[in-house]
């Protein structure tokens, strides 16, 4: 009768610590670790800020608040959502990031499609142009006076216009283009009668998904995080003030509370809270969106890096 084997039973054996193997375990410890290193280099300073805006004014103060808050509160937040106009801010952040979003990339696709094109002539002068304007500025006060000139102060559209092309992402996108683009693709398809309108609405807006969702992370981004160009162009227009700049000034109101109240002259507030639960406050937004474009952006960055 035949003995039965349970495989359980059964010890595969173990593979030996060859030199090779060694040396791939460390390698991938190595690699690990710096991975590590470098993901807790940015998620350690957003729990600090998050303990500090949700911690007692007391503690923050003291220099007590590391990763962990400490006597929960929500007040600093509560001081926030109690001026309304935060909302209508809100509001203004949201409507000039979408719309200056979309413009930056019609701007920058419609230029970048024809640069990207070997039958475009004086392309490489173009180029040089668009370039050009990344080394070299009329500075602050130029700036200040074109906008002047054009009678848009206190308005939407100073804060539209001014930084909606930005000459890098022009590059990223020519470069882009050059490389997924084929001149064999765009040749069939003008002689089936296609134009060139036609070729980019159909052939290369499909096929560039991955990095027009790049680049409109970057123009979102960019602008969402934008408040000096606010700070100078919008003086009048309170009600055109976009969240970041509302909320510098409300930061800046605090910390002339907190100088006062040390004077004796005023109730005693911390600046410090309201500025962590300011930085939450305008980060979240941008947290939200990422997670839905995640997958775009590292094809984006990948775009190029791999050749098939």
């Amino acid at each position: 009768m035949a003995s039965s084997i349970n495989p359980k039973t059964v010890i595969s054996p173990k593979k030996p610590w060859t030199k090779s193997r060694l040396h791939n375990f460390f390698t991938d410890l190595f690699i690990h670790s710096i991975l590590a290193v470098t993901a807790l280099t940015c998620l350690l300073p957003f729990i600090h800020v998050f303990s500090k805006s949700v911690s007692e004014e007391a503690f923050v103060i003291a220099n007590k608040i590391i990763l962990l808050p400490k006597g929960f509160t929500l007040d600093a937040y509560r001081k926030i959502f109690a001026d309304f106009s935060i909302l209508r801010s809100l509001y203004v952040s949201i409507v000039v990031t979408i719309a200056f979003t979309v413009l930056g990339m019609i701007i920058t696709i419609c230029a970048a499609y024809p640069l990207s094109r070997k039958t475009l002539k004086g392309r490489s002068v173009f180029t040089f142009l668009f370039m050009f304007t990344m080394y070299f500025g009329g500075g602050i006060i130029p700036e200040y006076l074109l906008i002047n000139n054009l009678n848009l102060l206190d308005t939407w559209w100073a804060m539209i216009l001014p930084l909606a092309f930005s000459p890098y992402n022009l590059l990223i996108m020519k470069t882009t283009l050059q490389n997924t683009i084929s001149d064999s693709l765009v040749e069939s398809a003008v002689i089936d009668g296609a134009g060139q309108f036609r070729i980019l609405k159909s052939i290369v807006l499909p096929l560039s998904k991955p990095i027009i969702a790049t680049l409109s992370l970057f123009y979102a981004v960019g602008r969402w995080n934008a408040y000096q160009d606010a700070l100078f162009y919008i003086k009048q227009n309170i009600d055109l003030r976009p969240l970041q700049l509302k909320l510098y000034y409300l930061v800046v109101a605090a910390t002339e509370s907190f100088q006062a109240a040390a004077e004796g002259s005023a109730q005693y507030t911390s600046p410090e809270v309201l500025k962590a639960s300011c930085i939450m406050f305008a980060t979240i937004p941008i947290l939200c969106i990422y997670p839905f474009v995640q997958k775009y952006f590292v094809q984006g960055t990948m775009i190029g890096a791999v050749k098939g």
